[in-house]
């Protein structure tokens, strides 16, 4: 699947080398490489989706990222706007949670806290009642 994770077409595509690894690393969950993935965060990351408990360290996050590569699960991800603001990176984005023909799409603003070249912080914003929406949408299409 394509992650749309690239600048849209006909903007300047110089990047920093934070954005860079971000953009690897959501390329690399797209496609459902855990491994990939890892070599983009630090030993120390810290995974907070804002209103729920935050996940520390690298061995809980890739329970959690081998656990989505499983047969049946993915994630795809529509970049819409990405920043640098020296040590951290924003994005502006559509993410897809999918398990079998159920996608569920939601728009999501995530900071990126880098550390050392790798990301020390995962920080992501959405709104519940969006994910509620995302998949309640997605049952309909499934069906």
């Amino acid at each position: 699947m394509s992650t749309n994770s690239h600048a849209p077409t006909g903007t300047d595509r110089t990047e920093t080398a934070n954005v860079r690894v971000v953009r690897a690393f959501l390329d690399a969950l797209v496609a459902g490489d855990p491994d990939a993935a890892q070599q983009y965060l630090h030993d120390d990351i810290v995974w907070h989706n804002v209103s729920l408990p935050k996940i520390r360290g690298i061995g809980a996050v890739m329970r959690i990222f081998r656990g989505m590569s499983r047969p049946g699960f993915g994630f795809d991800v529509r970049l819409h706007h990405i920043a640098d603001d020296g040590t951290a990176v924003l994005t502006e984005r559509t993410d897809v949670l999918i398990y079998k023909r159920l996608r569920s799409e939601f728009w999501v603003c995530g900071t990126f806290e880098m550390r050392d070249g790798k990301i020390a912080v995962w920080r992501d914003y959405f709104s519940n009642r969006d994910v509620l929406w995302g998949t309640l949408k997605g049952i309909v299409r499934a069906f």
